[in-house]
């Protein structure tokens, strides 16, 4: 793969998922229960943290350094998760949306200084073992966050149409309480 073509599937998969959470109120975004145990809001900021991790370990690859913190999240996922989560567990919503932008943004700008064989011969940077740097970034970035897409989308939908049924039985029991005044014979 280009820098280019990682790039168009970090920005796919990251639309996809805001064009999924996009009409839920912040309610919805901070609830915990959506995926998992988190809330929309923990796993965007997830989402922003594994894409810094994996800036910063973009730079010590170009430096030629082992990017072993970056190695050790990969390795143990759910203990990455847990310990990201519990350093900072009231993030602002908003915070939440610039720092996952800006995440994005570092990444894809990293992504242009490897050229392709740099992002795809498993060969060439020895501690990733048989992964390419390409692998590494898929499973930290675009793969990662895919894989979780169906779950929020489905959230979202579930929420939407419950606050769309909340809605009409809203208007309903507006609509009876206006029948009961019309049918008012005591005034």
């Amino acid at each position: 793969m280009t820098d280019e073509e990682i790039q168009e599937q970090i920005e796919e998969v990251r639309l996809r998922l805001l064009e999924a959470i996009e009409e839920l109120p912040d309610e919805a975004l901070t609830r915990p229960g959506a995926i998992q145990d988190w809330s929309v809001r923990d796993f965007l900021f997830l989402m922003s943290a594994w894409e810094a991790e994996l800036v910063t370990g973009l730079m010590q690859v170009k430096q030629g350094k082992r990017p072993q913190r970056l190695l050790d999240a990969l390795a143990n996922r759910d203990a990455y998760n847990q310990a990201r989560l519990a350093e900072n567990p009231e993030r602002d919503l908003d915070l939440v949306f610039d720092d996952l932008q800006q995440a994005q943004v570092a990444l894809e700008g990293w992504l242009t200084e490897f050229s392709q064989q740099e992002l795809n011969k498993p060969s060439r940077y020895k501690w990733l073992g048989d992964r390419s740097l390409a692998q590494i970034i898929a499973d930290a970035s675009y793969a990662y966050e895919a894989a979780f897409l169906p779950a929020i989308e489905q959230y979202a939908d579930a929420w939407l149409a419950m606050s769309d049924m909340v809605t009409l039985d809203a208007i309903d029991i507006l609509d009876f309480g206006d029948e009961a005044n019309d049918n008012d014979t005591t005034g």
